[in-house]
């Protein structure tokens, strides 16, 4: 084993200060709106030496979520999308990692939106590890997948009068997170 091999292996758990869960939507089919999750946290596993005994978990308080615009953040909790009032956090849990090359991996897991489960591969470019100014040692995760929320049961949705739909049904998910060794 390397010295930077085990030097990441390790137990982690994502600074919320220094990272970014977040999507991406087609608004009106002309623009893309973005959205974050302000609220999260997450712990891991990582074993750089035989990357299929790591593991992550990942819980969003579904509320947090911040489009810049109160009204449509209101929308998006309510049951004609996230439906807060009974589904008040998204999860992520891994299922497997697969090493693709030094710096990228594809984690596999289970994410959870209004009740309903599905699996999804992430692909995820990992940086580091650097030690901060304080002694930490810290890895960078950067990610995005595109799925379709109706997969998860959001289906809310309404016609232009041009055509086409107001809200796109895929939906970019991205990750920038700021892992630090425990």
């Amino acid at each position: 084993m390397s010295n930077e091999t085990a030097t990441l292996t390790g137990n982690y758990g994502i600074d919320p200060s220094h990272s970014r869960i977040g999507f991406v939507a087609r608004h009106a089919m002309v623009t893309k709106v973005r959205g974050t999750f302000n609220e999260f946290e997450g712990t891991g596993y990582f074993d750089a030496e035989n990357p299929t005994n790591s593991h992550l978990s990942l819980t969003i308080k579904a509320d947090s979520i911040d489009t810049r615009n109160a009204d449509r953040d209101g929308h998006i909790r309510s049951s004609d999308f996230l439906d807060l009032e009974n589904y008040p956090t998204i999860t992520f849990v891994s299922t497997g990692v697969e090493k693709v090359d030094d710096e990228n991996y594809n984690v596999t897991g289970d994410l959870t939106v209004r009740g309903v489960t599905k699996s999804l591969t992430v692909p995820f470019e990992v940086s580091g590890p650097v030690v901060d100014p304080w002694g930490n040692s810290r890895i960078g995760l950067e990610g995005s997948v595109v799925v379709n929320r109706k997969d998860w049961g959001v289906n809310w949705n309404t016609v232009l009068e041009a055509g086409g739909m107001l809200v796109s049904e895929k939906v970019t998910l991205e990750f920038e997170v700021a892992a630090v060794k425990s």
